[in-house]
């Protein structure tokens, strides 16, 4: 005996609508869309090219938040490898993720409290646990321990500094300098002030990254081999000592 079940005339029609629903809910909510986009493209001065401006807006404001932000070079403290007028991009994500800044990267921070009440641009020196002397019997910045050849970027005709200095970089501190030491208002200015010359990690806006105009000038920064050299801070308790903090001007 046949035991299949035969299939009814309700069995037979109870599932043709359920091909035809999904187009229909698709298109429903695709003109709901579009109904959208009409009214406010209605409602706006300029209509669609409004709407673009407007969205163009919104993504280049979004950007300059989160991800990367001009700055222009406003003094000749970073040259000859930044100029007076220049503009960079900051990259605002360099630091956001668990990294932290690098010797011998050139960085924007806020300098409010610290060195003054604006924005600054210096590259990175000494990073937090780092002992930095200035300067070595051949004239040469020491950062524990190792000279650092900066040939390739310090102004011409500039010793690495005026001012004899010898510090041990705090925990989550950053010690910077200017390219063109004797243009450069930095940490050497400031050892003697509260928080040593020293700017916290946490005032980094961004890493400098790219010279972006005049299209002449158009580079990326690179971070100078010398300083990538260095060896790290010997945080052992036997290398602990104090640190004499030479404060003075320079010219």
């Amino acid at each position: 005996m046949d035991t299949e079940a035969q299939p009814t005339e309700r069995d037979r029609s109870s599932h043709p609508s359920d091909s035809g629903d999904a187009p229909a809910a698709e298109g429903a909510e695709e003109r709901s869309r579009f109904a959208l986009v009409a009214g406010i493209t209605n409602w706006l001065p300029g209509g669609r090219f409004s709407l673009t401006l407007l969205i163009c807006l919104l993504f280049l404001l979004l950007l300059n938040a989160f991800v990367v932000k001009p700055f222009q070079i406003p003094s000749g403290s970073m040259e000859n490898g930044l100029r007076i007028g220049d503009r960079v991009l900051v990259n605002r994500l360099a630091y956001r993720f668990g990294a932290e800044p690098r010797r011998g990267e050139v960085i924007v921070f806020d300098g409010t409290g610290y060195f003054g009440d604006a924005d600054y641009i210096k590259r990175v020196v000494g990073v937090g646990g780092d002992h930095v002397v200035c300067c070595d019997e051949e004239g040469r910045l020491q950062v524990n321990g190792r000279p650092v050849d900066e040939s390739t970027f310090l102004f011409p005709g500039d010793s690495p500094s005026t001012v004899t200095f010898d510090v041990e970089v705090p925990a989550g501190a950053l010690f910077v300098l200017g390219d063109h030491r004797s243009a450069s208002s930095d940490s050497r200015d400031h050892l003697g002030s509260p928080g040593g010359g020293m700017i916290p990690v946490g005032r980094v806006i961004g890493r400098a990254d790219w010279i972006v105009w005049p299209y002449a000038h158009l580079t990326r920064l690179h971070r100078p081999s010398a300083y990538a050299r260095v060896p790290a801070a010997d945080t052992s308790p036997e290398a602990a000592r104090p640190a004499k903090n030479a404060a003075g001007a320079h010219g």
